[in-house]
């Protein structure tokens, strides 16, 4: 075993050195090439003689977008990033060929091993390296997220400089200034860009469009505060700046933050790989039990072994996919995707596929669509209905074909296993070697000649399988004992078992069934979405009070800012405050009523109600003074929330991250090998 794994370790190195000299080949004529060309003449004259990592990853970018399978990853990359990196192309570029770089560096090895591990088993193989493209999604994505933590991080130094900035100028747009002049720091361009906003010639516009590009709600908050500040201007509240109790405000909501996160990915950031490693563990796992307890065999070479890979595939992928929602299930996807024309909508277009689909979209104003659309809207998807038909359809008939497949691959598996085991008697801890196993093997080839002969006649007889035995000269020293009891073994044995593998009603039904769960599992992980985002509706509206806090006592400030402001950062009621800020012209007091009702969370109602009694009866200030006074109380009580949160999530995660792990252990080690032990040594105990 140990000179396998050297063998492998030498391929693998072997594969890798040649990988890598033909990427410099590539590499080396894409220089050669126009867009290098021009990268070169802009460097004359400025170029330094060592070696640049920046320029490289300039270079990688350009190489990276004319490949075609990288080139949708970079251009997601590239996408996410210009947010981060305002007006820098530069920037934008390079750390998009970083990242992408992390990654490959990540999964290329993966593969190799993989593909090492794996060689034996085509279908395994295939499966995991499918599997792979989900990682990438998954490593792209939490990388770029660094980047994100990585800002929120830096605009705690930047609002802490802004303090001081506005003591010494008295004016938020020169303060802002002043900080962003630092250029290594992304959260400069932001500043930067913030500066341009409320220096332009029609600020309220241009600080719309920075909303819509802005790379986290708190930099909003911020831009929209300074905003106020500059057009309603400062006043001193309890002997302090009105302006800088705000960003003190913002600034206490993005620890809190940034302390949920930490928590979150140290809560998570092993349960992804422990999810994972039951796929790649299965063909290592069957070597060492099949090496060591060959009774195994007949179980891990046979369509039960199959079968057992499959659904612990299954659960890895499944467990994975619920790992991603319970971590991310507070806000909307991150990554950004072609929302205005996916592959769904050109599929849709076409008009035999639009007729198709239209057949299975629910009626409008029906129950059923109006509970599809709920359920769009609550979980934040950001599908149209007909581009999740699309998808439903899609999955449920891939999952029929794909099933049908399995099914068919299963019988195939088990046939194989009956035409290439050696045909002999096991011991309970060993298998034949030397001369045994190659007599062994040679039965089993002789066994195969008849196999050929009557396979596929389901009317065939034992007494027919002895009669061409006796033709053969196979048997032709053999009396007819012998060739009764070989006759037996094949008829018995081999022949019945080989004439039932073939693809049965039962299991064009179970691929019937797998469709139509696949069918429905994307309203069941909205719905899983949806329960999950549930457990972040206290701190949301936490947030909310904090926003509440910053606008209550600005100047000119009514019932509809708020409600504006309250909508532009809200996530989980995002829909009901939208309804109720469209619906708030024709009647305040009704809409919010109707705002209300909409929803049940309690603490979420008490803000509708403090809504409600500032539009007729009493001052902004005084329906929300409790907010003011109790600050602290609130502020333990979101940490303490935020723990309570964490710690479910971490509880969810770990039951779904090991559940893989143990169904392998448990349901493809010591299940097959205690019944396979047994069934071996009850064979053994009655041959005597």
């Amino acid at each position: 075993m140990s000179s396998n794994v050297m063998l492998y370790i030498i391929y693998g190195g072997i594969i890798t050195f040649v990988g890598i000299v033909i990427a410099y080949v590539i590499l080396n004529k894409k220089m050669m090439k126009t867009d290098y060309k021009q990268i070169k003449n802009l460097r004359q004259g400025t170029e330094s003689s060592t070696f640049s990592l920046e320029v490289f990853y300039q270079k990688l970018y350009v190489t990276y977008s004319k490949i075609p399978f990288l080139r949708n990853y970079i251009f997601k990359l590239r996408r996410r990033l210009e947010i981060l990196h305002v007006d820098d192309e530069y920037a934008t570029r390079r750390d998009a060929a970083k990242i992408l770089s992390e990654v490959l560096l990540i999964i290329l090895p993966i593969t190799i091993l993989t593909i090492i591990i794996t060689k034996s088993n085509t279908l395994l193989l295939a499966i995991i390296l499918v599997f792979e493209l989900f990682m990438i999604d998954t490593l792209i994505d939490s990388l770029a997220d660094r980047l994100d933590n990585n800002l929120l991080k830096e605009q705690l130094d930047f609002f802490a400089e802004i303090r001081h900035a506005y003591h010494e100028f008295n004016m938020v747009e020169e303060a802002i200034y002043q900080i962003s002049q630092d250029d290594e720091k992304n959260i400069s361009k932001q500043g930067e860009k913030i500066y341009e906003v409320l220096i332009s010639n029609d600020p309220e516009t241009e600080l719309e469009k920075y909303y819509d590009i802005a790379p986290n709600s708190y930099l909003k908050e911020f831009a929209g505060i300074s905003y106020l500040t500059k057009e309603f201007g400062d006043r001193k509240v309890d002997k302090a700046s009105l302006y800088l109790k705000n960003v003190n405000n913002i600034t206490e909501e993005m620890q809190i933050e940034i302390l949920k996160r930490d928590k979150i990915d140290y809560v998570f950031q092993s349960l992804s790989i422990i999810a994972i490693v039951p796929v790649l563990a299965l063909e290592p796992l069957k070597t060492w039990a099949t090496s060591h307890f060959t009774f195994t065999d007949t179980f891990y070479k046979g369509k039960l072994g199959l079968i057992a890979q499959i659904i612990v595939i299954l659960l890895t992928v499944i467990c994975y996919l619920l790992l991603r929602k319970i971590k991310n299930n507070g806000s909307t996807d991150k990554s950004v995707k072609n929302t205005d024309n996916p592959w769904q909508a050109k599929l849709y277009r076409k008009p035999f596929i639009k007729k198709f689909v239209d057949l299975f979209i629910p009626k409008k104003g029906t129950r059923d669509y109006i509970n599809v659309q709920k359920v769009l809207k609550d979980s934040a998807s950001k599908l149209k209905m007909e581009w999740l038909y699309v998808n439903r359809i899609t999955l449920a008939i891939i999952t029929f074909v794909v099933s049908l497949f399995l099914f068919v691959q299963i019988h195939n598996t088990q046939v194989k296993l009956i035409y290439t085991s050696p045909t002999s008697d096991y011991n309970l801890m060993g298998g034949q070697t030397g001369r045994e196993l190659e007599e062994a093997y040679k039965l089993t080839e002789s066994d195969n000649k008849f196999l050929d002969m009557f396979r596929g006649n389901r009317n065939v007889t034992q007494q027919d399988v002895y009669r061409a035995m006796e033709r053969s000269k196979d048997y032709e020293n053999s009396d007819s004992t012998q060739i009764q009891k070989a006759a037996e073994r094949v008829y018995k044995d081999k022949l019945l078992v080989i004439n039932k593998e073939y693809l049965g009603w039962f299991e064009v039904l179970l691929s019937v069934v797998f469709m139509i769960v696949a069918f429905m599992s994307p309203i069941w992980i909205m719905q899983f979405q949806l329960k999950m985002r549930k457990m972040e509706m206290e701190d949301e509206v936490m947030q909310y009070q904090t926003i509440i806090l910053m606008l209550m006592r600005i100047e000119r400030v009514n019932v509809e800012i708020i409600l504006e402001w309250l909508e532009r950062y809200a996530n989980i009621f995002k829909e009901p405050i939208s309804r109720c800020v469209n619906n708030y012209e024709a009647g305040a007091w009704e809409a919010l009523e109707d705002l209300k009702n909409e929803t049940n969370y309690p603490q979420f109602i008490r803000i509708v109600e403090s809504l409600q009694a500032a539009v007729e009866r009493i001052p902004i200030r005084d329906a929300f003074d409790e907010l003011d006074s109790e600050r602290d109380y609130y502020q333990a009580k979101r940490k303490e929330s935020n723990d309570r949160l964490i710690s479910k999530k971490g509880l969810y995660g770990k039951f779904i991250g090991f559940a893989p792990m143990v169904v392998m252990f448990v349901g493809y080690l010591i299940i097959p090998m205690v019944f396979m032990g047994l069934t071996s040594m009850n064979s053994t105990m009655s041959s005597f």
